[in-house]
């Protein structure tokens, strides 16, 4: 048997005070003198042999009163039999994870508060053993000291949910510097209060604690019926025109084992409802909603998609940004002079879209960069820089549509494009007018050009071309001759498209120009064309890309939100703007990153909104069970893994194991037990 506090044992000298009292019997006595002494005599023989065996017990009961206050005082324990657990001398962790899985509740009660009121619970056995740690999620510079188990108790009344999510690599690397700078020579003990959730703990194996460390594991054993959240929202085209009907495509996924029958998902734009679904979701799985909607006026539009789902609730709102009829910027190149002005005409019809020609012998490529939509116009060479530069802006996410000369030089073209798997060849020189099949609307590319009451192909007059060159059948034929000669195709280069027509657009080689049919056509390329920017952005997503208008070398652009104002690192590169979003560690004492829309600020002037949400990580709500973390370190001496904070046995079972069995408590339970004693032999012995 062990003691805390030895130092008390020293009061065993009080119980001296005791037993002089009752050797020396300090009251002054008076003589009675009476007449007949023989019956006095044989009464005053009993009463001294009942009162000597009276003050021997209640000298007995104060003594052992006194022996068991002084050792309740020096709190005595049988030391834990594990020689490798818990050391009262050692430096401590403790890590409580704080992020938003842990909102998940049982019996109405959040997981955090059930960790937090156990850690409480921990730092009572702890209150002895010197300064500890608390570190959280948010790793701020405040978590890097050790402080008193009362002063960390205060701050576990503080801690709150956080965005923020942490492999325990990271953990036990950030323990493992705090407790090397406070005592580098000290024994370690790392606590891990966590719901181990699979899609954030990061790689297990690597967590490897050396012979000076001890690593407790304290599972919250989560079990989630359900949870919902937006997996994606992507729109059917990515040209989005105010008054017309637009499709939203948006991934619901449940991340439970429950299925969710009739849940309404809501769409709002602007703030106002516009449309809503109902889902059935089976567990584990996903639904996709289709919203069509329409919005009014041009820019930025406000998006966001809801539904109500409990207990866990941070991921039930998603918020995106949409850009309706942005500027279409398109680079009409030509030989020498530009054919009968159908390009200019076609695209110079809608404000929508902002053309530029120029000559491919007066080229300046930096202008490449700034341009959606390329039309390479009668060029019978592409070869040299200017292929080069195009090949590299479609890789680059660009568009390039190719009309071709009447006699294109096909080797230059095969030279050019056959890295993209493309082989032309000369077509006949008496091929002659060919008229062209009607499109097959079933292909995406036709889904919005043709009204639908048009039933057959005779209902609809098609126009006649004369082909100038062929095509292997590589990428997406779109156009025929009625002899199945591909006329309009599309191919994927890179990350752009390329577009091909197989005769010029002058009216000796048809009259496809002078078609109803040439309209929709041009401007669903130009749709097509628009590089399609990313509806929302997550906190996850450590760098942002953005595209900016007129960036300068000396701008600064900052993010605001409400109260919140930020300048993130950047980088600019001519209108390519990369911001680093900054994690909370980063941020000032009363800032927060919350989910929403964001402004882009350039010279203090609204550049574009963007949106940010919450990480997909935290909503995969599947937990690691003990068991499964046991066979994980299984024959790892130096970690010990607990069945569940919620079992009460946990706080017993650490404290028995590691610290010992404390025996103060018997002790003050046998100090009231003799002072009752006592109280009983004064009273009622006489």
């Amino acid at each position: 048997m062990n003691f805390l506090f030895p130092s008390f044992l020293w009061g065993l000298l009080a119980v001296a005070v005791p037993v002089a009292v009752h050797l020396f019997n300090f009251r002054r006595t008076r003589k009675i003198f009476f007449s007949n002494v023989e019956l006095l005599r044989t009464v005053d023989i009993q009463t001294s042999s009942f009162r000597h065996l009276k003050h021997l017990l209640i000298m007995a009961s104060r003594i052992l009163l006194i022996v068991c206050l002084v050792m309740a005082f020096a709190q005595p324990f049988i030391p834990a039999k594990n020689e490798s657990g818990f050391s009262i001398n050692g430096v401590t962790s403790l890590y409580l994870d704080n992020s938003f899985s842990m909102q998940n509740e049982q019996e109405n009660v959040r997981y955090l508060d059930v960790a937090i009121n156990r850690l409480n619970e921990v730092l009572g056995l702890l209150k002895n053993a010197g300064h500890i740690q608390l570190l959280t999620n948010g790793f701020t510079g405040e978590e890097q000291s050790f402080q008193a188990p009362d002063k960390i108790r205060d701050r576990l009344t503080m801690v709150e949910m956080s965005s923020v999510s942490r492999t325990m690599e990271q953990v036990l690397r950030r323990q493992r510097k705090a407790l090397e700078e406070e005592n580098p020579r000290s024994p370690k003990q790392l606590f891990w209060v966590s719901d181990f959730q699979k899609s954030t703990t990061g790689d297990l194996s690597v967590i490897n604690p050396d012979s000076t460390e001890k690593l407790f594991i304290v599972p919250v054993q989560a079990q989630t019926a359900k949870n919902l959240y937006v997996d994606s929202v992507w729109l059917n085209t990515p040209f989005l025109r105010e008054l017309q009907n637009n499709i939203l495509h948006v991934r619901i996924r449940n991340s439970g084992e429950e299925t969710v029958q009739n849940q309404v998902i809501k769409l709002y734009i602007g703030g106002t409802q516009i449309s809503s679904a109902s889902l059935n979701i089976e567990g584990n799985g996903s639904q996709t909603a289709a919203f069509n909607f329409s919005v009014k006026g041009q820019g930025m539009q406000r998006g966001q998609i809801t539904f109500d789902d409990f207990p866990v609730t941070f991921d039930n709102d998603y918020y995106f940004v949409l850009n309706a009829s942005p500027k279409i910027r398109i680079l009409h190149l030509f030989e020498e002079q530009a054919s009968d002005g159908y390009i200019a005409n076609v695209f110079g019809n809608d404000s929508i879209f902002q053309v530029s020609r120029f000559s491919v012998r007066n080229l300046d490529q930096g202008l490449l960069k700034e341009a959606d939509l390329i039309v390479a116009e009668g060029i019978e060479r592409p070869s040299g820089s200017v292929g080069a530069t195009l090949q590299a802006f479609m890789k680059e996410g660009g568009s390039i549509l190719v009309i071709p000369p009447g006699k294109p030089d096909v080797a230059e073209y095969n030279t050019w494009l056959g890295a993209e798997g493309i082989q032309f060849s000369a077509s006949g020189t008496n091929t002659g007018l060919l008229a062209l099949k009607t499109p097959d609307r079933k292909i995406p590319f036709f889904s919005d050009v043709f009204e639908a009451s048009v039933q057959h192909e005779n209902q609809t007059d098609m126009p006649s071309v004369v082909p100038v060159w062929r095509w292997n059948k590589a990428g997406v034929p779109l156009l025929f001759t009625r002899d199945e000669i591909p006329y309009f195709s599309r191919f994927s280069a890179g990350r752009g498209n390329l577009f091909l027509l197989a005769a010029p657009l002058k009216s000796e080689f048809g009259n496809f120009a002078q078609h109803a049919l040439f309209v929709p056509v041009m401007y669903k390329i130009a749709a097509l064309s628009v590089k399609a920017s990313k509806l929302a952005y997550s906190f996850e997503d450590r760098a942002v890309e953005l595209t900016v208008e007129n960036g300068g070398n000396t701008q600064v652009f900052k993010l605001r939100r409400e109260n919140v104002e930020m300048i993130p690192v950047q980088r600019l590169a001519g209108n390519k703007l990369t911001l680093e979003m900054p994690g909370e560690d980063q941020l000032a004492a009363d800032q927060t990153l919350q989910p929403g829309y964001y402004d882009l600020l350039s010279d203090g002037k609204p550049e574009q909104t963007i949106a940010l949400n919450y990480g997909k990580a935290e909503s995969d709500l599947q937990f690691y069970t003990p068991e499964e973390l046991r066979k994980q370190w299984a024959g790892n001496k130096h970690i010990q893994v607990f069945d569940t904070i919620e079992d009460t046995g946990f706080l017993r079972g650490f404290e028995k194991q590691y610290m010992g069995e404390a025996l103060w408590k018997y002790f003050l339970y046998a100090a009231l037990f003799f002072l009752l004693m006592e109280i009983a032999l004064i009273r009622w012995m006489k």
